[in-house]
Order: C-alpha cells, then structure tokens, then sequence
C-alpha cells in the first residue's frame, strides 16, 4: 500500500466516523416492511367496518361517509372512534417492530440506540407529527373527516423530510412521495383510505425493501 493509499484510507475512516456521530444509520429496512404491513392490514379492517364489501343495501361505503360524516350522529362518532383506535393500534405496532429492528441492528453494529443524534431525530420527526395530529383533531371538531387521511399524509411526509438531516438520505424522497401523495388525496375526497393504503402501506413496503437489501444485508 503506498503512502496516498493509507492517507486516503484514515480519511475514509474519518469521514465514515464522523457520519456515524451526525447520522442516525441504525434504522432498519424490516421496520419499514412491517409497518407497510400493519397499515395495509388496518386498512382493510376499516374498510370491513365500513361494510364496503357487503351485500348488505344498507351499507355505506367509506366514501359516502365521508361525504355525510358532518351529520353529527352517533353513528358517525362511533365510525370516527373506529379509525382512530385501528389508525392508533399500527402506529404502536410499527413503533415497537421499529424499536425491536432498530435495537437489533444497532447491537450489531457496536452503536448505542439512544444517543443525541437519536435524540435530534426524534425531535425533528415529532415536531410535524404533532402539529399534524392536532391538526387532525381541529378538522373532527369542525366535521371536516374528508381531510384527516390526506393531512396524515402530508405530515408524516413533512416528518420524514425534517428528520432526514439526522438519518439516510433515501428517507427524504419517501417523505415527498408521501407529500405528493396527500396533496392528491386532498383532491379526491372520499378517496382518502386508498391513498392512505397505498402511502402508508405500499409505499413503506417498497422502501423498506430497497434500504434492507441497500443498508441491511450483510451487516
């Protein structure tokens, strides 16, 4: 090995230490294909509970709903609780499959899980979650259901683009899909659970597999 070979070589280590101090690279490809699962599962049980695919007369379909979920009846309360709670079982779900791959990959590659940089991801991914939850609560308050699938997605798209200084640059095309996404959605109201399915299930199915076999293989 010649002398520019060693030189280039520490640099290499150097920049490849100075990455893994600014950069959260423990997140693993799995999380994402198990949380694609999950939404796509919860998809489809709203969509059972909406009856969509009875032969029932007196069924309603999620888009008619939506279009008529500013009635204010129990009924209508009882539907949103329903969205709410399976909505809030994948998040849970996701975040401990998350938690389980993440914990499992960083013991593999010597990192700890929780450090600043975890730190000032998690805040930056929060930040616009939050916002875009309360967000969500102000569109049930004042009965405009239509909006609350495409606003989960164009928050969760801001999210993932605001986290992902701290983490793998592939995640920010993720959070524009999501945007774009949304933005769509918003045009078709009623439509909102297919976009919902395709940006939270398919999509995340899609990254994840291309970051596992991308970051995950082999180490």
């Amino acid at each position: 090995m010649t002398k520019k070979e060693e030189q280039l070589g520490h640099l290499s280590e150097i920049k490849n230490m100075m990455e893994k101090s600014s950069r959260f690279l423990s997140l693993s490809g799995l999380t994402g294909i198990f949380a694609g699962i999950y939404a796509l599962v919860g998809a489809y049980l709203v969509y059972s509970d909406f009856n969509i695919i009875s032969s029932d007369a007196a069924s309603v379909t999620y888009s008619e709903f939506i279009k008529t979920a500013n009635s204010g009846t129990d009924s209508v309360i009882l539907k949103i609780q329903s969205l709410f709670t399976i909505g809030a079982i994948v998040l849970v779900l996701s975040l401990v499959t998350g938690y389980i791959f993440t914990s499992r990959k960083a013991k593999k590659q010597n990192l700890n899980v929780w450090d600043s940089t975890t730190k000032r991801m998690v805040v930056s991914l929060s930040i616009p979650l939050i916002a875009g939850g309360i967000f969500c609560l102000i569109l049930i308050k004042h009965e405009v259901v239509g909006l609350i699938a495409p606003a989960t997605l164009i928050f969760y798209g801001l999210a993932l683009l605001n986290a992902s200084k701290y983490t793998f640059n592939d995640i920010k095309y993720l959070g524009v899909l999501e945007i774009v996404l949304g933005l769509v959605s918003a045009y078709y109201i009623g439509r909102g659970l297919l976009f919902w399915a395709v940006g939270f299930g398919i999509l995340h199915i899609v990254y994840g597999t291309v970051m596992y076999y991308r970051y995950d293989q082999n180490k």
